[in-house]
C-alpha cells in the first residue's frame, strides 16, 4: 500500500465546487471528492504555513507552544516512523519557507525536490534581467510595507522571467517532478510522497486563459501580490474583485494540474493500492465581508472562517468513505495518525491528532467535541458545530521572528500585538457563518464556557 498527501496551500474551502462553491471551475477535485470522504468540518490548528507543517509531520498540537520555527530535535516525524518501516518516501514541493536554512522539514524522506523561487525565495539574482513591478503593484502609502512588498515582488518576477506557459507555473513543475519520481520506482508499493505545493498561495499570477477566467473584460492592473493590510483606503472594490478573480483563477489552475496528476495515477494503477489525502493548510482573506474582514492577505492573527476552515478529501483505495459527506471535526494533527493506521505502522506515543479512518468507516460518530486554532501568543479559538469563541491572549511586546537566510534576517510573521481586537469574539456559525456579528456581550455565559474549555484543553496539552 502506499499514501499521497498533497498540499494546496491558502486554499479557501469555499472556492471548491465539491465544497458548494458555484463559480469556480474545479471540475478534478469535485470528481476526486465524488469517491472520497470529503471531510466538512475540517479546521486549521496552528497558524499559519510552517507551524501547520509542524503539525502535520508531527500528529501534534501547536499553537500554544511554538510559532514559526524550525522543527526541534526530538521532534518524531511521519517521514522518520515510515522510513525506519521500510517505506520509500520523497518530500517534493515549492513551499520555499520550508527550504529555509535550518527548517529541517526534509528529515527521514529518501528523496527531496525542493522546487525554487516562490515567492520572495532569493534564486534569481541576476539584475540584469529587467522586471517591470509596477505593473503589478499598488502603493499603500506605508513606505516600509511597499518596500517589502515591492523587493518581494521584483523577486518573484525574476525567478519566473523565464516562463512560456502554464507549463512552466510552480504547481506544473511539482506535478511533474512528482509524477517523475513515482514513475522512476520500480515497485509501485510501500511508497509515501508528500506534495506540497504552495500554489494557490499568492503571488496570484495564473497565466492565460486562467487570468481571465473570472475577469474577461478587465483591462486595468492585475494586483498579483497585494500589500497585505486593510483594503479600506487601498484598494477599491474593481481591484478587490480583480484580486478575487485572479485567485480564483490560480485555484482553477492547480486544479487543472492535480487533475494531471490523478489521471497519471489512474494510468499506473495507483488508485487501486493508495490512500490519497487532499488538503489545505489554511484559507485567504480576500478583502471586505466574508471575503475577509477587511483585510487582504494573512496580515492579521485572525482566525475568522474565510481564513481557518481548510478543505480535507481523502480517498481510501478501498473505497471506504466514498461519497461520505463527514460532519466531524478533523484537524492536521490527525493526518500522520491516519497514515499510520492505514499502512498498519506503529508511531510514537505521544501524538494529540487521532486517525481518521473509525470516522470514515462508521465505527465512531466523531473524534473530537470541539475544534481548536491560534496564533502562537496573538490569537486562541475554539469550535463547536454550532459557535466559534476567539479569545484573544494579552497583549505583549511585539516580536519579530527571524532566521538567517541568503540575504540576511527573514522576518516570518507580519502580525503584531496590536492588530488584536479589544475583547473576546463570540458567533453563531449557523446564523452568521463567516463571523461578522460579535455575540460575546449577549451571550457570556456561553463565552466563558468556550473560554473555560479552551483553558483546559491547552493545560491538558500541557
Amino acid at each position: 500500500m502506499n499514501v499521497i498527501v498533497i498540499m494546496a496551500d491558502s486554499l479557501r474551502v469555499d472556492h471548491l465546487g465539491c465544497y458548494g462553491n458555484e463559480w469556480i471551475q474545479t471540475p478534478s477535485l469535485d470528481r476526486f471528492a465524488t469517491e472520497s470522504c470529503v471531510f466538512d468540518m475540517a479546521f486549521s490548528e496552528g497558524l499559519p504555513t510552517i507551524p501547520t507543517r509542524t503539525s502535520l509531520f508531527t500528529g501534534r498540537y501547536t499553537f500554544p507552544f511554538r510559532g514559526w520555527q524550525r522543527l526541534e530535535h526530538d521532534d518524531i516525524l511521519l517521514a522518520e516512523v515510515l522510513w525506519s518501516s521500510g517505506y520509500t518516501s520523497a518530500l517534493i514541493t515549492d513551499t520555499y519557507h520550508m527550504h529555509k536554512p535550518q527548517m529541517a522539514f526534509e528529515r527521514g524522506f529518501d528523496y527531496v525536490h525542493f522546487i525554487r523561487g516562490q515567492e520572495g525565495d532569493p534564486y534569481i539574482l541576476d539584475d540584469s534581467i529587467a522586471v517591470d513591478v509596477d505593473a503589478y503593484h499598488k502603493d499603500n502609502g506605508d513606505p516600509d510595507a511597499q518596500s517589502r512588498v515591492r523587493d518581494q515582488l521584483e523577486q518573484y518576477l525574476r525567478n519566473r522571467a523565464h516562463w512560456k506557459s502554464d507549463e512552466d507555473h510552480f504547481i506544473a513543475q511539482v506535478v511533474k517532478s512528482s509524477l517523475h519520481w513515482i514513475e522512476s520506482q520500480p515497485k509501485k508499493d510501500q511508497l509515501f510522497l508528500w506534495m506540497d505545493c504552495f500554489d494557490p498561495h499568492e503571488p496570484w499570477d495564473p497565466p492565460s486563459p486562467f487570468n481571465r477566467m473570472y475577469q474577461p473584460e478587465y483591462n486595468g492592473k492585475e494586483l498579483i501580490h497585494p500589500i497585505p493590510g486593510e483594503v479600506a483606503g487601498y484598494l477599491s472594490e474593481a481591484d478587490q474583485k480583480c484580486v478575487q478573480a485572479l485567485y480564483a483563477g490560480e485555484i482553477s489552475l492547480v486544479d487543472k494540474w492535480i487533475g494531471i496528476f490523478f489521471d497519471r495515477l489512474r494510468d499506473l494503477g495507483m488508485f487501486d493500492n493508495t490512500l490519497i489525502i487532499f488538503m489545505s493548510d489554511h484559507g485567504e482573506p480576500l478583502g471586505e465581508g466574508k471575503w475577509g474582514h477587511g483585510i487582504v492577505r494573512k496580515a492579521r492573527p485572525w482566525p475568522y472562517e474565510e481564513l481557518v476552515h481548510i478543505p480535507l478529501i481523502v480517498r481510501h483505495p478501498e473505497g471506504i468513505g466514498s461519497g461520505q459527506r463527514q460532519p466531524a471535526f478533523a484537524q492536521p494533527p490527525d493526518i500522520m495518525p491516519t497514515v499510520l493506521d492505514f499502512l498498519g505502522v506503529s508511531g510514537p506515543g505521544h501524538l494529540h491528532g487521532h486517525s481518521l479512518l473509525p470516522l470514515m468507516s462508521d465505527r465512531i460518530e466523531r473524534i473530537r467535541d470541539y475544534a481548536y486554532t491560534g496564533f502562537y501568543l496573538k490569537s486562541w479559538s475554539i469550535r463547536t458545530p454550532e459557535w466559534s469563541y476567539i479569545w484573544w491572549l494579552p497583549t505583549l511586546p511585539k516580536v519579530e521572528q527571524t532566521m538567517p537566510g541568503t540575504l540576511g534576517a527573514i522576518s516570518c510573521t507580519l502580525v503584531g500585538s496590536l492588530e488584536t481586537p479589544p475583547k473576546p469574539e463570540l458567533y453563531n456559525r449557523q446564523a452568521d457563518l463567516y463571523e461578522l456579528n460579535n455575540l460575546v456581550d449577549e451571550q457570556p455565559e456561553l463565552a466563558k464556557d468556550l473560554e473555560l474549555e479552551l483553558r483546559r484543553f491547552v493545560e491538558v496539552l500541557y
